[in-house]
């Protein structure tokens, strides 16, 4: 019995479509993936969007943030010194122009390191000079046969180490303007790989017999003090050059060489 063209037809079309729907429901799980992927991608972008806009109003606050404090420092300096001339003793007087000068090389030095942002080492040679030079101003208004001299091999250090080692150095050359009226030297040496000094030498008449760090009652030496127990250095006394007026000398090893360290003793 043979099949008419039309019963013939009607089940290639069934057939065709049979397979269509086949093609189609085997489609659907990837038309779902790729809207899916799509939508992801969507929401990964909008999110780094608005991660980047909060970086910028991030940026924009800690510039706010830093151009405040500077103000506030340069008024408190200003401040301190403005109370000296009205002291009611040379000694009171002294004391205030210490403080007004401590003032302004903690916002010296806030500055130079703010030209750091977003950085993670520092070459400390320049940085060290660019410093001195700064505090040389501040202190020496008169700098007829003073100078501070810097002696260092250039080097780079860990951002996060050269923010205390600078305020460090400004602390130790204002102690030493105390005791010297001529040149102070700041000098840096590497003494292995990875270990380092700082010392800053005056030629003043130099330290009393017996004289005991941890016995200092001075706010500067306690603040040396401190922040060399904050980069985990050690803080040693000696004579000056040629065995006249005063050398502090800070050891400390960079951030790699104490992590380093640490690890192996732990194994």
């Amino acid at each position: 019995m043979g099949i008419s063209s039309s019963s013939y037809e009607t089940k290639i079309q069934q057939s065709q479509s049979g397979g269509i729907d086949r093609r189609v429901h085997e489609r659907e799980p990837y038309a779902t993936m790729v809207a899916e992927l799509l939508a992801a991608r969507a929401r990964e972008e909008a999110l780094l969007r608005e991660k980047s806009d909060l970086l910028r109003h991030q940026d924009t606050l800690a510039l706010e943030f830093e151009h405040r404090v500077m103000n506030s420092l340069q008024m408190l300096s200003s401040l301190l010194t403005l109370q000296c001339r009205s002291a009611p003793t040379p000694e009171a007087a002294a004391q205030l122009t210490i403080a007004a000068h401590r003032v302004s090389a903690v916002g010296r030095v806030h500055g130079r390191l703010h030209l750091l942002d977003h950085k993670d080492s520092v070459e400390f040679s320049q940085y060290l000079q660019d410093l001195c030079n700064d505090l040389a101003a501040l202190l020496f208004p008169d700098p007829a046969g003073r100078a501070i001299i810097v002696q260092s091999a250039s080097f780079e250090i860990p951002t996060a180490l050269g923010i205390p080692l600078g305020l460090i150095v400004s602390e130790l050359i204002t102690n030493a303007t105390k005791y010297t009226t001529g040149n102070i030297t700041v000098r840096i040496a590497t003494t292995a790989p990875g270990s380092h000094s700082l010392s800053v030498l005056d030629d003043g008449p130099g330290l009393p017999v017996g004289f005991d760090l941890e016995e200092g009652k001075g706010l500067g030496m306690k603040i040396i003090l401190l922040l060399v127990e904050q980069i985990g250095g050690e803080l040693h006394v000696l004579p000056g050059g040629y065995g006249c007026g005063a050398r502090f000398t800070v050891t400390f090893r960079s951030a790699e060489t104490a992590a380093s360290e640490a690890h192996s003793n732990r194994a």
